[in-house]
């Protein structure tokens, strides 16, 4: 069996036609339009494979090959649904075939990105397996279902440097996720340079290495992302979460609030977009970040805007989508935007799914979900946050009545920020299970991610724009908090982005033992669950 995640469309192993050692050495070759992706997977594949990668040019003739090489016959497979997040009217071309045999790899497509997508294939049956170990010789065909596959990483409220950020686009290109989503703002932070506004920023690298992404760092990520076929999404979280900018520029007046909401919910009032000087700014803002952006979306948050009446909601969202256009960007919001309307040009990010709720009916529920009572929890904040969502109900119909897309990241499953469930922590880990992950969040096992089925929520395919797993910050304290949150489960929301299911529990479990092997050679903390039998 090999450990190809996502799992091929169609696979089969050649026998008879021997197999392939995984020591090597092992050298790239390929054709001379594709420069650039064979320096982008040798890259990758250096910080395993050491001295057993040969560099270019190399004038060895023995070991095995990594062949890469455009077909333009293509491999005809299904059909790809959702939005390509490059902007282009139709899904990239991603479909790829890959043959193993005893002298090497070769991966054939009709585009250098499903060369690529096949490169990673390769990467992965050479990093699972041993290097005294052998590659059965097999044949893969494969396609992926959606055209968006992406990660959420928050840098507003745990800061992630340039550095970190690159080893997550490699990991994520691993599994062939194709979108990087960057929450870049938030009360806790502002964390991309806005040249017309310094003052979001000011400050920031008095005591250290400064604690937003320069100009030059967003450019270069983007152009690092670029090369491994993956696309950046910066968020710029609009008009609540906004704290961080009140701080720097404290004189832009409150919206209208309703009566008695402060006695429920603690808030910072959001912004009033009906403000000629607020207008300004954020006019200003998105100016900045637009042009700096490469890729087409923009995504402009308009998530739990607590603290502003239903009208003027629905003009901060009105202006953020008409501002973020007139600037030649597509915009991105989470799903409360479709209460001011949504259309045929608007993506919707889903996140609050009916599970998501999850939350106690009666005192006895919550005194039996001690990650509830932990965090204070009383059934009259229960009644409260009952209260708050209960619009969310009718967001998905919405966006579907209009004609829009709806980007699947429901909470109960893909929001990565959850707890472990204690029966499958391993001892050496409780101490960080237990710091990891937002605590009102019902802790789960990792098969419980991996059994989301994307046709669950009776959203039809041609309304879907693809699947993005996201991570809030709010319990990192660095980079291994945050892979330990990402894996194992990052793999499972890949297959099924990729191939638009949910995979096979009890052999999913058993490919994704395997990866541990490539984390540790990445450098990477995983999370050791007991319910994957680790290789």
């Amino acid at each position: 069996m090999n450990a190809v995640i996502p799992s091929p469309t169609e696979q089969a192993a050649q026998g008879g036609a021997g197999s392939l050692a995984a020591a090597g050495p092992w050298r790239i070759r390929a054709d001379r339009s594709l420069s650039e992706v064979a320096d982008t997977v040798r890259a990758l594949l250096a910080p395993h494979l050491g001295m057993r990668l040969l560099p270019e040019g190399d004038p060895q003739d023995h070991g095995s090959e990594i062949v890469l090489t455009l077909d333009a016959t293509g491999v005809p497979l299904g059909t790809t649904v959702g939005v390509a997040p490059t902007g282009t009217a139709e899904p990239a071309d991603e479909a790829y075939a890959l043959t193993a045999g005893a002298d090497g790899i070769t991966c054939r497509s009709r585009t250098p990105e499903g060369v690529f997508r096949a490169a990673t294939s390769a990467a992965q049956l050479l990093l699972t397996t041993p290097p005294d170990g052998t590659i059965e010789a097999l044949q893969l065909r494969d396609a992926p279902h959606y055209a968006w596959r992406g990660l959420m990483i928050d840098p507003a409220r745990s800061f992630i440097t340039p550095d970190e950020v690159r080893r997550v686009i490699d990991l994520a290109a691993l599994y062939k996720l194709n979108v990087l989503h960057l929450h870049l703002t938030d009360n806790e932070g502002w964390r991309i340079e806005v040249p017309s506004l310094p003052a979001l920023t000011a400050g920031q690298a008095a005591s250290g290495p400064a604690a937003f992404y320069s100009a030059d760092e967003y450019r270069d990520l983007q152009s690092y992302a670029a090369r491994h076929f993956v696309t950046i999404v910066p968020e710029i979280d609009l008009p609540g979460h906004c704290a961080a900018l009140r701080a720097a520029l404290p004189d832009l007046p409150p919206a209208p609030a309703p009566e008695g909401l402060a006695d429920r919910f603690p808030f910072v009032p959001p912004l009033d977009l009906a403000d000629a000087a607020t207008h300004t700014a954020v006019s200003a803002v998105l100016a900045d970040v637009c042009a700096l952006t490469d890729g087409p979306f923009v995504h402009i948050g308009c998530d739990e805007a607590v603290g502003i009446m239903e009208d003027a909601f629905h003009v901060a969202v009105d202006e953020l989508r008409s501002i973020t256009r007139k600037l030649g960007k597509r915009p991105v919001a989470w799903q409360e935007s479709s209460r001011a309307g949504a259309g045929p040009q608007d993506i919707a990010q889903f996140w609050v799914d009916v599970p998501m709720m999850d939350l106690p009916g009666s005192a006895e529920e919550l005194a039996a979900r001690p990650e509830l009572t932990a965090s204070g929890m009383t059934m009259e904040i229960a009644a409260a946050l009952k209260s708050f969502f209960a619009p969310s109900d009718h967001d998905v119909e919405r966006v579907l009545a209009g004609g829009g897309r709806l980007l699947l990241s429901p909470q109960s499953h893909l929001y990565l920020d959850r707890r472990y469930a204690p029966e499958v922590t391993p001892p050496g880990q409780a101490e960080v299970a237990a710091r990891l992950g937002f605590p009102h969040y019902r802790p789960r096992d990792v098969r419980h991610t991996a059994s989301w089925d994307p046709a669950s929520h009776g959203i039809p395919d041609e309304s879907v724009a693809g699947v993005e797993a996201t991570l809030f910050g709010e319990t990192l304290q660095g980079i291994d908090d945050l892979t330990t949150l990402l894996l194992p489960r990052l793999g499972s929301v890949a297959e099924t982005a990729w191939s638009g299911r949910p995979p096979l529990w009890a052999e999913y479990r058993e490919r994704i033992a395997r990866h541990a092997l490539l984390w540790r050679d990445r450098g990477l903390v995983h999370f050791a669950a007991d319910d994957v039998p680790w290789a």
